[in-house]
């Protein structure tokens, strides 16, 4: 995982934080700010998808595939 994908992992969280109506979600996506191990960021996305999913749109539809992308990155890739 690289620093770019870390900010796009923050992009996305920020997003969630501001805009997606589960608190669970929300709460996860605030805690995902402060991360940048990209182990603990792998793990936080798969927290974030499964309580994300009554948000709908554009951003949640960009979230949610920066997530799963990012949730199936391996170490070094």
């Amino acid at each position: 995982m690289t620093p770019t994908d870390i900010g796009e992992f923050h992009a996305a969280c920020r997003a969630v934080v501001a805009r997606c109506p589960d608190p669970y979600a929300r709460s996860y996506a605030d805690a995902g700010l402060g991360l940048t191990d990209p182990d603990y960021v792998r793990v936080q996305c798969l927290y974030i998808l499964n309580n994300m999913g009554s948000w709908r749109g554009d951003a949640a539809r960009q979230s949610r595939a920066t997530f799963k992308a990012l949730s199936k990155k391996q170490k070094g890739d």
